[in-house]
């Protein structure tokens, strides 16, 4: 998100960054070299983004200061490394329980994942509304013949699964827990695919009938 911001808001928000106490706009104006109207500009659209806030005011012996920090969301936007320590992770787990039990885990994490979502069988397009609040580009299209497939754009564990595929087992268990049925991974992009798709195969005996899927009727280009 940082990159889509100005050289000056970027600059800013590293100065905030450095400050964990906060920084008034005269250190601000100061510190970028800019006037005091630029930074009360570049404040207030970095407020209305939540990415600044207004913190403690500082006595200054006229006017208090008002100082202004980051939020969460905007610490959140510099690099992080999450993906290194779930690789490592990963490697020792396997290297502890196995490959297969590897696999179990991720399935029954995914299933979890699905119990604290929803009680009860859902369709493909409440499935693919799961998936987007996660940070999918998913969609529901129908295949000639009616049948409905999720067609994710993105995986958001894209780079760590190429390493570590056993990472899909837990989408794959997470959709067929939500859909009750198994799943059919015919497109991946860790295998090649411009897309991710996922046809649900529904439980002989499901516990809670599934409603219609709707969504595009269109194939995806």
């Amino acid at each position: 998100m940082l990159e889509g911001l100005g050289r000056t808001q970027q600059d800013l928000l590293n100065a905030l960054l450095h400050h964990g106490g906060g920084m008034s706009i005269d250190e601000l104006a100061e510190h970028l070299a800019v006037t005091r109207t630029a930074i009360r500009q570049h404040l207030a659209a970095l407020e209305r983004d939540a990415l600044v806030l207004r913190g403690d005011t500082r006595p200054t012996g006229r006017r208090p200061e008002q100082l202004y920090q980051l939020t969460d969301h905007a610490r959140e936007q510099f690099p992080r490394h999450y993906q290194l320590l779930a690789s490592v992770l990963i490697d020792e787990v396997a290297a502890i329980i196995g490959p297969e039990a590897l696999a179990s885990l991720m399935r029954s994490m995914g299933r979890k994942l699905a119990s604290d979502r929803e009680q009860q069988v859902v369709d493909e397009a409440r499935i693919v509304q799961h998936m987007n609040q996660a940070g999918y580009e998913a969609e529901v299209f129908f295949r000639s013949g009616g049948t409905p497939e999720i067609v994710a754009h993105n995986c958001v564990f894209h780079r760590l699964a190429a390493a570590h595929p056993v990472v899909c087992e837990l989408d794959l268990a997470l959709i067929g827990a939500l859909g009750g049925g198994e799943v059919e991974h015919s497109e991946c992009m860790v295998r090649g695919g411009h897309v991710c798709r996922f046809r649900l195969r529904p439980s002989e005996t499901p516990d809670v009938p599934t409603e219609p899927a709707s969504g595009n009727t269109d194939q995806p280009a």
